[in-house]
């Protein structure tokens, strides 16, 4: 397996060029900085030439194919820098030129360029589901090119661990192009340096999933919280603003939260959370804590599907979902609220979540929040489907090494 060569310099300081050694490398592995996700205007001179490269880059993966004059106009940059980074760029096989634009007006047509949307790929994983590691091998552009899953049959702890190892080997040494590296999404709380530090659901606690994946494929890696990674799969693939929350419901609820296009993860890498929080008021104010109480209690996939299966009702049914959809909107009034979100997601099975859940829950909302502030709120359903994990697990890897999202 042949990998990209590395560019002049690294993405973020921190950061492992593409094709660089994963074992010994000191990547953000969290995969969520602080910054924004996306540059969008020249920087000034201190660190100007990487920040350049990224703003073409990121430029070209959202317009596609442009004239090195379009690039410029659309960055700001002289054309001369433009030309400059597009040759490297071309050199380093991450650009490539398209031909020569057709047009009406005398005088030589422009040669266009683009990303090279098919010349490398990512090896991503999602761990969400609590009966199936799935991966695959997907491109810059999100399209997936191999697949392969493995069930967990139960496994945990090592045994879990084990079989991530071997998913991610397996997709490896099945890729026909170069990997820019891989991509985890995994439930549990994760640091920025790649450890689980807990995921009761595989039984991992203080994992170092990040190393332990980049020694046993030699590629950079980032490993970041599922819901986490979902939100930027809608950010990077799902056409979001750059302020929204998404609501992963699968075995657990969690959520991811990008704020004026910067990911938000919390002090002990902890945000999102919302599954474990305690909606209503059922056992008094004065109740402590109870995980009898929490959102996931009524809007877990297990849950819903044990209270509206073929056994129940229609009539039953439909106040399943929606008691469920009202707790989720309790639970949201006060984050709509205080971050005057116009956009929510909600990511899960459509036969659950889509109808009556989502309807309720935008009723509460309504209901609770003051009528100035969500006028145009949006309420929605994920629009990438089974692979939005896979694909945000491959957009962490474009983040982390080409800094595009």
């Amino acid at each position: 397996m042949t990998h990209p060569p590395a560019p002049r310099d690294p993405v973020f300081p921190a950061t492992p060029a593409p094709g660089g050694a994963g074992a010994g490398a000191p990547a953000r592995a969290g995969g969520f900085g602080t910054r924004g996700m996306r540059p969008s205007e020249k920087a000034t001179p201190g660190g100007a030439k990487q920040h350049n490269r990224t703003l073409v880059l990121q430029t070209l993966h959202g317009a596609g194919p442009l004239s090195r004059a379009d690039v410029a106009r659309a960055t700001g940059l002289t054309k001369v820098t433009v030309s400059g980074l597009v040759a490297e760029l071309v050199e380093e096989g991450l650009i490539r030129e398209l031909g020569q634009r057709e047009s009406p007006r005398p005088g030589k047509p422009a040669i266009l360029v683009d990303l090279a949307r098919d010349a490398f790929a990512v090896v991503a994983l999602d761990l969400s589901d609590h009966l199936t590691m799935r991966g695959a091998v997907v491109t810059i552009d999100g399209a997936v090119l191999s697949r392969a899953e493995v069930e967990r049959a139960g496994a945990t702890g090592a045994a879990a661990s084990d079989l991530a190892l071997s998913l991610a080997a397996e997709l490896t040494a099945a890729a026909t192009v170069p990997l820019l590296g891989v991509g985890v999404g995994t439930p549990g709380v994760v640091d920025d340096a790649g450890v689980v530090r807990t995921a009761p659901n595989l039984g991992w606690e203080g994992l170092p999933l990040r190393e332990l994946l980049a020694e046993h494929t030699g590629l950079p890696t980032v490993v970041a919280n599922d819901a986490n990674v979902a939100a930027l799969s809608e950010y990077s693939f799902g056409g979001t603003s750059d302020s929204f929350i998404l609501i992963t419901i699968g075995h657990g609820v969690g959520s991811g939260l990008v704020i004026d296009g910067h990911p938000i993860v919390g002090s002990r890498f902890a945000s999102g959370e919302i599954g474990q929080v305690m909606v209503g008021t059922d056992l008094g104010l004065d109740a402590p804590y109870s995980r009898d109480q929490v959102l996931e209690h009524w809007l877990s996939v297990p849950s819903l599907t044990a209270a509206t299966g073929a056994t129940h009702t229609p009539a039953d049914r439909a106040r399943v979902l929606r008691e469920a959809g009202q707790r989720l909107g309790i639970a949201l009034a006060p984050v709509v609220g205080a971050l005057n979100l116009a956009e929510i997601v909600l990511a899960g099975p459509l036969d659950l979540i889509d109808g009556t859940l989502a309807e309720a829950t935008l009723d509460i909302l309504r209901r609770r929040t003051m009528p100035d502030t969500h006028g145009d709120l949006v309420l929605r359903t994920s629009t990438q489907g089974a692979d939005l994990i896979l694909r945000g697990a491959t957009a962490t890897v474009l983040k982390e090494q080409l800094g595009i999202s």
